[in-house]
């Protein structure tokens, strides 16, 4: 009896010192800015973002694309229909093995790290330079911010034609063909 207690005690210990953190939807935001006509600059951010990263360094964020939110609805339903063509593409996802930064992650100061991540969009993979600042806090939670905006060039991710049919139903001289996509990330440990 003694021996089943002691090993259920290891168990439950060792389970929730290997926890992962599971990201907070309502204290992260993935954001990215439009220019259109040459000058006028756009926020624009999602709704719904899910991720976690495990113990062992994992780190996935899915996107969920029909939660674009622009301040305009018919630009909203535009974005999913023209541009990041939801039916077909519901989703981005970005991954990255974080592994051999556990050290860093794990301190209690504020570090940045640079990594690879691919990100997935549109039925497209890249691998990108990715910069963060994460931040600790005292009860195990993360904070994970971009250094720099990450550039997404349309090219890279098959959108050229997308953004041709906004500007087009828009009746725009231009939009911006390179987006700065900026976020914060608030993971709960486990």
């Amino acid at each position: 009896m003694i021996k089943k207690l002691l090993l259920t005690s290891l168990c439950v210990a060792s389970t929730s010192a290997l926890a992962d953190w599971q990201l907070n939807n309502e204290l992260s935001r993935v954001s990215f800015v439009t220019i259109k006509n040459e000058s006028v600059g756009e926020p624009n951010h999602f709704q719904r973002v899910s991720g976690n990263l495990t113990d062992d360094g994992q780190f996935t964020l899915s996107i969920d694309l029909a939660s674009v939110e622009t301040g305009i609805p018919i630009r909203n339903e535009r974005f999913g229909e023209f541009l990041f063509e939801t039916g077909t593409y519901p989703e981005l996802r970005l991954s990255a093995d974080l592994s051999e930064h556990l050290d860093t992650i794990n301190s209690s100061n504020d570090s940045l790290v640079e990594t690879s991540a691919t990100l997935s969009l549109h039925g497209q993979d890249k691998v990108m330079p990715v910069t963060v600042l994460v931040s600790r806090k005292s009860n195990g939670d993360l904070l994970v911010s971009s250094w720099d905006p990450v550039i997404v060039h349309q090219q890279d991710f098959a959108l050229t034609a997308g953004i041709d049919k906004l500007q087009e139903l828009a009746g725009l001289p231009s939009i911006t063909r390179a987006v700065p996509v900026n976020f914060v990330l608030s993971l709960n440990k486990q």
